[in-house]
């Protein structure tokens, strides 16, 4: 084997992960696309001791963290296939923009690539992505309280998530970009809890370099909004795995146990990629239990 463990991913679920199988004294390659989902998010909160830090840094000081240790390297690459060998794995991977190959054998690999998405109305979200809407409302919530707010979205759990918006503003707004995402029930729970439910298309987002200040719908109404939250569709990024026949849910997520072990012998996942909480300190804590695991599976197997 090249390395004991080879780690996919490098944001708080990998890097956590790679911190602690180097104390572990395991080596590691850690391979990562650079290809963040919160790139476009200006600060990341509810992490202790960091909140507020952006994102990039984050990332760059977890990197700097890990590649103190002899036993990590890290490598920029994309990941184009898993498959089993000699009882672990080879990873086989191309360099972003060239098509320069290479390949990693490892006894245990964890895949901690979390998700790309698809925005809602993005033609017209994605200029406010990150500064003026969030698609995170336990991360960015308590920055927007007291303004009025959007929930834009064409999915069933709006109703769900318009719950815990509320939490943070008497002046809530459900925008379902003309899908019928919002059922009778759900319309009169909004309404008992003061929540408009706006089912027209959306037309535009104005907005000046203060932030946001309206969205303009397709029948020519103005809905005065000064921040708010999008609902993306989430996407795994699993396809370098298929051949493996990983167990997933209906959403595409890994299913894991406690343990962060996979349905594969060998295989872990941590973070996004898996069902559960989207949090930066959830995603590091699920990464910590999984190094301590690798750790103790490859020592039983005599390694």
């Amino acid at each position: 084997m090249d390395v004991d463990v080879v780690v996919i991913g490098a944001g708080p679920a990998g890097l956590a992960a790679t911190l602690n199988l180097a104390r572990a004294q395991r080596s590691v390659a850690l391979l990562d696309s650079n290809r963040p989902r919160h790139a476009a998010t200006l600060q990341s909160h509810g992490f202790i001791t960091r909140d507020g830090i952006s994102p990039i840094e984050l990332r760059t000081m977890g990197r700097e963290e890990v590649l103190r240790y002899p036993t990590v390297h890290h490598e920029r690459t994309l990941v184009q296939a898993l498959e089993p060998f000699d009882g672990g794995f080879v990873v086989r991977t191309e360099q972003r923009g060239s098509r320069v190959a290479g390949e990693t054998r490892a006894a245990a690999v964890l895949i901690a690539t979390g998700l790309s998405e698809t925005l809602p109305a993005p033609q017209h979200v994605r200029a406010w992505y990150g500064t003026s809407l969030h698609s995170c409302m336990d991360c960015d919530g308590y920055d927007k309280r007291g303004q009025a707010l959007a929930l834009i979205g064409e999915t069933a759990d709006l109703v769900d998530r318009a719950m815990v918006i509320r939490r943070h503003t008497d002046d809530l707004a459900v925008f379902t970009n003309g899908v019928d995402a919002v059922d009778a029930a759900g319309e009169q729970r909004l309404a008992e809890h003061g929540i408009a439910l706006v089912r027209s298309p959306i037309a535009a987002i104005e907005g000046d370099r203060e932030g946001m200040q309206a969205i303009v719908l397709e029948d020519g109404e103005r809905s005065v909004r000064t921040a708010g939250f999008v609902r993306p569709l989430w996407h795994p990024q699993l396809s370098f795995a298929d051949g493996l026949g990983v167990e997933t849910d209906e959403a595409g997520l890994v299913l894991v146990d406690r343990s962060q072990r996979t349905s594969v012998e060998g295989l872990y996942a941590a973070g996004d990629i898996t069902p559960g909480f989207r949090q930066l300190a959830v995603a590091a804590g699920a990464g910590t239990v999984a190094a301590s695991v690798i750790n103790r599976d490859l020592i039983a197997r005599g390694r």
